[in-house]
């Protein structure tokens, strides 16, 4: 055991201490486990096999979602033309400085004769060739998703949280009134929350952006804030309502029951795979990755333990016994036969968040046993291989659960009140967190909160909650309690 203990510490030596710094401890585990490194190409990552996996249990979960609900997925143009993003003169000015362009193509290298945006999002797009497909009221509402990567010409990148090449999901979709809209929003807000909550382990804060904050060109956004081990906030989801400003800027229009025209009410929402980042700070730990099992590549490893060829038949005998009912239940299991320490397996599987593991030895063998590893305490328990596929879905069951109480009372820890800015720069000083505190609205309070205090910002707040007290600001009528926070 003492041998074991020390593989494991020589296995993740490398690794920093999150304590120590954590913005190298994220990069270095992120790159250690192996879900993703940078490609050569300055601010574009390589989303590596067990990265992309993690994406794709996402990407199942939420495509279930949304499809249904009615909503399909289509596939739009990579490049915009210029005169398309012009249209829409907010929305361009909101993403100019993002907007990467191609020039010149073909074996002459010729210059273009409009030049092409690479789609920074795809409203504009959307909007010019959706419209073809919207006549009348009959052809509303229109649920369209896309899955794709976009480009955004960030000066500052990190892995996953903000690369210029990212991959998402952008959902656009297009109603006959503006009711039918509202609801959309709220509807893709709470699979927002659901993917957090429910699949991540994340708590989040669901609700709306300040106008400052709201996506450009749209009349408010929803979002939903998880806090990560660090005490940032991070936006993990967003959902927009446009009105009919982007429906009248590409004369998106239809003609209704009345038989007379009228333009369309429009959204648009999207997540992307900054949510691996997420669940990174999120969750983990000095040896690693904590991953939640819903989304976890690998749910349980299996490591034998044997010491001769001998013992290695006994032990692989043995498994093949029970190994069946693990996958007859659906769960996502590896076996590591490679030719390390046992410790040293045991680090390695600690640092790529395995939720759990089976150790299964001669003794075990014998007595019809495997231990039983979890990742968050890593308590061993014996448990009979009678059964195993239930005892196992049952303990995977509790750990996401446990990890989501973990950073449920994380944030509560971490979660406070102010009534003034004086109490929140103070507050900012020292600590980090979230922070509740009543506003009045004024983008102008909210600019001087974010001076006084080097850059905390609103996240979001209840649209429907009654609110008193005075702006912590100006002292004038609260309208919003609203909560800040420094964010990535």
């Amino acid at each position: 055991m003492k041998q074991d203990l020390e593989e494991q510490k020589t296995f993740v030596k490398d690794v920093t201490k999150m304590s120590d710094d954590f913005d190298k401890w994220y990069t270095d585990v992120i790159r250690k486990a192996e879900l993703a490194d940078w490609s050569g190409i300055r601010g574009m990552m390589v989303v590596r096999p067990y990265g992309w996996a993690m994406w794709e249990n996402i990407q199942r979960a939420f495509d279930d979602m949304i499809k249904e609900s009615g909503h399909e997925n289509w596939a739009f143009p990579l490049l915009i033309p210029r005169e398309y993003l012009m249209k829409e003169a907010e929305h361009i000015e909101g993403f100019a400085p993002e907007v990467a362009w191609v020039t010149r193509a073909g074996g002459d290298n010729a210059e273009l004769e409009e030049p092409l945006a690479i789609r920074p999002t795809s409203e504009t797009i959307i909007g010019t060739l959706i419209k073809d497909y919207i006549q009348s009221h009959r052809d509303l509402p229109k649920l369209t998703n896309q899955w794709c990567n976009v480009l955004r010409w960030e000066k500052r990148s990190r892995l996953f949280l903000r690369t210029r090449e990212f991959f998402w999901q952008e959902g656009h979709t297009f109603h006959a009134n503006a009711q039918e809209a509202r609801d959309e929003v709220d509807l893709t807000t709470e699979y927002y929350r659901q993917i957090a909550e429910e699949w991540l382990a994340v708590p989040v804060i669901v609700g709306r952006k300040s106008e400052s904050e709201t996506f450009a060109g749209a009349q408010y956004t929803h979002s939903i804030e998880g806090m990560m081990r660090d005490g940032l906030a991070l936006q993990m989801g967003t959902s927009h309502y446009f009105g009919q400003n982007f429906a009248l800027a590409y004369d998106i229009a239809f003609t209704n029951k009345e038989n007379v025209r009228e333009h369309c009410y429009t959204t648009s929402w999207g997540m992307s795979t900054r949510l691996i980042g997420g669940l990174v700070m999120a969750h983990g730990d000095d040896s690693g990755l904590i991953i939640p099992p819903k989304i976890a590549p690998v749910q349980v490893v299996v490591v034998p333990i044997h010491r001769d060829a001998e013992s290695r038949a006994q032990v692989e005998a043995y498994i093949n016994t029970w190994i069946a009912e693990l996958k007859g239940a659906g769960i996502r299991y590896k076996i590591d036969w490679r030719d390390e320490r046992p410790g040293e397996k045991y680090a390695h599987w600690e640092l790529r968040g395995v939720p759990l593991r089976l150790e299964v030895g001669p003794r075990d063998a014998a007595a019809g046993k495997v231990v039983m590893v979890e990742r968050l305490g890593r308590e061993k328990t014996p448990i009979s291989v009678a059964g195993i596929g239930e005892q196992v879905g049952a303990a995977l069951h509790q750990f996401q659960r446990a990890l989501f109480q973990r950073a449920l009372d994380y944030r509560s820890a971490n979660t406070f009140e102010v009534e003034t800015l004086d109490e929140l720069v103070a507050h900012f000083r020292e600590r980090k967190g979230f922070v509740w505190a009543p506003w009045c609205g004024e983008a102008a309070c909210e600019a001087r909160v974010k001076e006084a205090t080097g850059g905390v910002t609103t996240r979001n707040y209840a649209p429907s909650e009654a609110v008193s007290g005075k702006c912590l600001v100006d002292g004038a009528p609260a309208k919003r309690r609203i909560v800040f926070a420094r964010a990535y």
